[in-house]
Formats: structure tokens, sequence, C-alpha cells
């Protein structure tokens, strides 16, 4: 693909990019006991000094100063956590928007002013079908020459999820030296191509886009289904044959009405 010519802009870049980024994890906890397990198992391994880490790694990965943390767990669970960060100088050459994976957090390649990252988590259950499930919704919004995809596979490598909801849009507009607006400042066809192979080989993939508005959306579901995956405190080999059957099914119906955004009626069949 030519490298595409870089916009000689006048004043700073006034384009808005926000990426929101939806994950889901679905547990089969039978037990008000395996229930609390679980639930305590994700304020631990998702609490908000853990997500605060990651959101500074973010911040690393894309170059921005950080300005201010807040950061709270909830009682009984969940926790949020809001940093806004600034830009850092960096050299235009390093400044990339090219389609592609963005980098882990040993490199860091970017740019960006006046933004903001969000996470906030959402345990979640019901005691009459068995199901625990886990979101936590994390939005990165940047103002200036970067877009917030670079920082997608860092935080898909950061959560093991079931199923992950992207959404992208470019806002706003910005002026080159001979005053000509443009609405967006990088090529982009899909949220999929700045996704690494391992993640495209490991998940089924749809996509939404309206182009004419710069809004991408991608959804993202596990091709592979392993019942030991989903169980808290139950080994599969100690389940019969009949029980494994009915929570695989449980399992998989939570995962596609996610997946699918509806409720599926009992009976029809799950693809």
């Amino acid at each position: 693909m030519p490298k595409a010519k870089k916009i000689q802009l006048h004043g700073f870049n006034n384009l808005t990019k926000t990426l929101s980024f939806n994950i889901y994890d679905v547990n089969y906890a039978a037990s008000p006991t395996q229930e609390r397990e679980y639930i305590r198992y994700i304020d631990e391994a998702y609490s908000a000094e853990r997500l605060t880490d990651i959101l500074r790694n973010v911040t690393e990965i894309i170059g921005a100063n950080v300005l201010n943390i807040a950061h709270q767990d909830y009682d009984p669970h969940g926790a949020s956590v809001t940093i806004l960060i600034s830009e850092e100088p960096v050299a235009a050459e390093q400044i990339s928007n090219a389609e592609g994976p963005g980098p882990l957090p040993q490199s860091v390649v970017a740019h960006l002013d006046k933004s903001h990252i969000t996470v906030h988590t959402y345990p979640e259950s019901h005691p009459d079908n068995d199901i625990s499930t886990f979101r936590a919704d994390i939005d990165v919004a940047t103002c200036g020459r970067i877009s917030p995809l670079q920082a997608l596979n860092y935080l898909i490598h950061s959560f093991e999820s079931d199923i992950v909801i992207m959404d992208y849009r470019v806002r706003g507009f910005t002026r080159d030296v001979n005053g000509k607006k443009h609405y967006i400042d990088h090529r982009i066809n899909s949220i999929q191509n700045f996704l690494a192979r391992d993640t495209c080989e490991r998940y089924q993939m749809l996509d939404v886009n309206v182009y004419q508005e710069n809004i991408f959306h991608t959804k993202m579901v596990l091709k592979e289904f392993d019942l030991d995956n989903y169980l808290f405190d139950v080994n599969g080999d100690d389940l019969s044959s009949k029980e494994q059957r009915t929570i695989a099914e449980k399992i998989r119906r939570e995962v596609m009405e996610i997946f699918y955004g509806r409720n599926i009626s009992r009976g029809m069949r799950l693809s």
C-alpha cells in the first residue's frame, strides 16, 4: 500500500478520535458460593489498581503524559478509572496512523493532546441461569494526529475475553494550510486491519461500518469452545455427559445472545 501523503495543517489538529472497547467474560457458577468466588476473583483480577496499570501502559503506548488519575473500587463490586492525558512532544516522523496492529507496551510510537482514557467494570449474575458475566468498558479519546487504534493490540492482549465489541469514530474537522477542511486524516476501512494475526485467527468477526460518517464497528467472538475455560471451581471431567451438555448449551446461549444483542428462544439452534 503506498504511503499516504501527510497533510500540512494550519494550526492544531482538531479531529477527535474515539475508540470504545467493550469486553465480556462469561462463566458458569451454579451455587451462591461459586458465584461469590467468581465475583471475588473478578474484583481482584480487574481491581482499580490493575486497571490503572493497564491504562498507564496504554498512555505509554500512545506517547502521552498523565495529568491526573482518579480510580475507585466499588462496594459490593466493580471499579472505575479515569486518566486525563496530554501531548508528549514527538518527532513527526515517529507518528503513524497506518492500518496495522499497534504496539505492545515495550514500544512507544504515538502522540495525542487534550485527551482521556476511562474504564468501568460491570460484574453481573442471576441465580436462575447459573451464569455470571463480567463486562469492562474502555474509552480512549484523542485530539491530535494519532489514532487510539494504536492501543487496540495491547488492550485485546490485556483481557482474555469471550466477546469483544469495538466502536471507532472520528468527529469534527481540521484545516490544511490552504483552508480546506479534512474530516479524517488517516486511511481506514475496518478496525480489523489494526488487529494482530493471532487475534484474527482466534475470533469470528463481524463489521458494521458507516464510511460516510467515519463510524466503524467490529464485533468479535471466540471461535473455539472449551468447557473447562468457563467453569469456576469445577472440573469438567467430574461432570456427567448430560451435565456437560446442559452447561455448554447455557454458556453458548449466553455468549451468542451478547454477541448478537438479542435473546434466543429455547430450542433455537445455536450456531
